[in-house]
């Protein structure tokens, strides 16, 4: 554990100050794309005005003859794209794989200076974040960065859920965690095969009733996880987020998954096809109503100050805070999306 006078120093010299806020930055959909293949990249520029987080792909999917290819295509990407407000990530190979040291020491003096998250698979305890945590520092020093690069965690091990609280409060580069629905899978000897969503063999069977029919209720394999890592998450002041849901062919179950998370407190979801990035969108998107209440909320107290009554309810500094990052957020969007700007009052 890092003690409370050094958690916010910097753990190289020259490296940049850890952040203390998180910034506030709309991230609804986490899209994936593999800079291995060549006619995917050249879309790049074109997808980053659709989505709030362009990610490169280095680990799962890519085959271990393109690994070298996909970290080299990503570099590529990286250097020929203004990606302006969209963020721009990396997903890096496990930490106990022969490509992760090349991925974070190549990346980060390649195109360091435009990244801003590197979301790290397989976490399994506090450690993997400190070990990475310092080579960054040690990396910004060296390539004279002027704002620290986040980490995001992906919980896909029986161990990191175990570890999750550690883990949201293991460095201040922490920028939130996803989880990871296979891999934890198999961790757990959890008997599915399918990337995400709900099981039709998992559910409950209404009280027996005589001899009539009792009704099934599919249930929600990944209830408990996601709201502990929402717990972890909210108590550290980082982010939650969904992770990915493998059938593209069913668009009413992955607006069904996300819906879930999102109530549940996640910001975002992972989209590994576009047909899922509207899905995102529409679900993670403020609703229009608390933007428009937000916002009287902000005019009301434009120092943040005092306190003020709206429709009978009492709003002071506390409740401003909150309806600031809701409007803040729905500028962001407003910027980008001219109907949800006009629906919004922006």
């Amino acid at each position: 554990m890092i003690v409370p006078s050094a958690f916010y120093r910097p753990l190289a010299l020259g490296a940049p100050a850890p952040l203390r806020e998180q910034p506030v930055k709309v991230e609804r959909m986490i899209h994936f794309v593999p800079p291995h293949v060549e006619k995917i990249r050249a879309r790049v520029g074109d997808l980053a005005k659709q989505v709030d987080v362009v990610l490169g792909n280095l680990e799962d999917a890519v085959p271990a003859d393109a690994k070298e290819a996909a970290r080299s295509g990503f570099i590529e990407m990286a250097k020929a794209n203004d990606f302006g407000q969209t963020g721009l990530w990396i997903r890096m190979n496990a930490l106990d794989s022969p490509w992760a040291l090349d991925d974070v020491i190549e990346i980060v003096g390649a195109v360091g200076d435009k990244l801003d998250v590197i979301m790290l698979p397989k976490v399994e305890g506090a450690w993997d974040i400190h070990y990475l945590d310092r080579l960054l520092a040690q990396l910004e020093a060296r390539h004279k960065l002027t704002r620290p690069i986040q980490i995001h965690a992906i919980l896909e091990t029986a161990q990191g859920v175990m570890n999750v609280e550690e883990i949201a409060r293991s460095s201040p580069r922490m920028h939130g965690m996803s989880l990871g629905p296979a891999d934890l899978a198999a961790s757990r000897r959890m008997k599915t095969t399918r990337v995400g969503g709900g099981h039709p063999g998992y559910g409950v069977l209404t009280d027996k009733d005589g001899d009539a029919a009792r009704a099934f209720y599919q249930q929600d394999l990944w209830h408990y996880t996601i709201a502990k890592m929402v717990d972890a998450c909210a108590a550290n002041d980082i982010k939650p987020f969904y992770g990915p849901f493998g059938d593209f062919s069913d668009l009413e179950a992955c607006e069904a998954q996300f819906r879930n998370s999102f109530l549940l407190g996640c910001v975002g979801a992972w989209t590994l096809h576009p047909t899922q990035v509207e899905i995102a969108k529409r679900v993670f998107s403020p609703d229009v109503e608390e933007v428009k209440f937000a916002k009287r909320i902000v005019d009301a107290m434009p120092d943040g100050t005092g306190a003020v009554m709206l429709d009978g309810k009492m709003q002071d500094d506390a409740t401003w805070k909150q309806a600031k990052v809701i409007v803040d957020l729905a500028k962001q969007i407003a910027e980008r999306e001219p109907s949800l700007a006009a629906a919004y009052g922006l």
